[in-house]
């Protein structure tokens, strides 16, 4: 880890962590999330569904598998202020941690979730059931320029049974499936197991995802309804649900990757419904430091009927 990461966030400790946390939280504050979820992720949500389109025209089978400069920028100014901490070198890290965790992630997490669509149909239906009824839109015209238009805080913030959907395919398929430390002093875990100065220790976020004692006797099935309590989308610890992490470490991106592939989906979900080109084939998946679906996700897309 430390050899690609360098001192960027997910490597770093002490001091450095949160000098990093400090300045990035700015970023991934409601205002700019919304002011840039608003512009970026829409246009590039109605571009790919236009994509789409010609693809459902033609009947070709579809593969489903940027960052920001604002982030580099606030630190390259801060860089002025403390030049001999602030180099090229830990720039270089701090940019790379910021575009593993925010193109990897949400890019294999749409994927799967378009996998558990396909594999399950009227999970499908009722989140698209779920968008008509959330966006005010008339279906006959069809302009996806017009619908994301409409697809407004207001709209995605309706989209509980979507958030639902989202959060259960990260539950199965974590976009992060293991994470590593290393001990750098002795130390003695809550349930007294100690810790010896440079002992490696893994936690298997996958595996943690399926526990029955954790999620019931239905947790290998994918079931978006056990996030919702009348309907309405009911948030785990995320000491249970550690998809994004828990405690100081938490994913300082959380809402901002819900909130595009919230309207990613919506956009392409409205549009078209999915299905796998070879329905007798289960995907699996690759072990890097993201969880990859091996070969790629291979849908055919059919325009949704009027």
């Amino acid at each position: 880890m430390k050899d690609l990461f360098g001192d960027g966030i997910f490597a770093a400790d002490g001091e450095k962590w949160r000098h990093q946390r400090k300045l990035a939280s700015h970023e991934f504050s409601t205002k700019v999330l919304r002011e840039f979820s608003s512009v970026v992720f829409r246009t590039n949500a109605r571009k790919l569904a236009d994509k789409i389109s010609s693809a459902a025209t033609s009947g070709t089978i579809i593969n489903m598998q940027r960052a920001r400069e604002d982030i580099l920028s606030r630190f390259i100014i801060q860089s002025k202020t403390d030049p001999e901490t602030m180099n090229d070198q830990y720039l270089r890290d701090i940019v790379l941690n910021f575009l593993i965790a925010g193109k990897d992630t949400t890019g294999n997490t749409l994927t799967w979730f378009f996998y558990m669509l396909c594999k399950n149909p009227l999970v499908q239906d009722k989140v698209a059931l779920e968008i008509n009824e959330s966006v005010e839109w008339a279906r006959e015209d069809n302009n996806t320029e017009d619908f994301t238009a409409r697809l407004n805080e207001g709209a995605i913030d309706k989209m509980h049974y979507l958030h639902a959907a989202i959060s259960e395919t990260l539950r199965l398929y974590p976009a992060v499936p293991l994470d590593g430390k290393m001990a750098e002093e002795d130390d003695v875990l809550p349930n007294g197991y100690r810790v010896i100065k440079g002992d490696g220790m893994n936690y298997m976020i996958y595996a943690m995802g399926r526990m029955t004692y954790l999620w019931g006797e239905d947790a290998e099935d994918f079931r978006p309804e056990r996030w919702l309590v009348n309907g309405v989308f009911q948030q785990e610890s995320p000491y249970k649900f550690v998809s994004f992490n828990a405690g100081p470490r938490i994913c300082l991106g959380k809402e901002f990757a819900y909130r595009q592939m919230k309207i990613v989906a919506a956009t392409l979900i409205h549009f078209f419904r999915f299905k796998l080109a070879d329905e007798s084939k289960d995907a699996t998946y690759k072990t890097m430091f993201t969880l990859h679906m091996d070969k790629g996700l291979h849908l055919h897309a059919y325009r949704r009927s009027t």
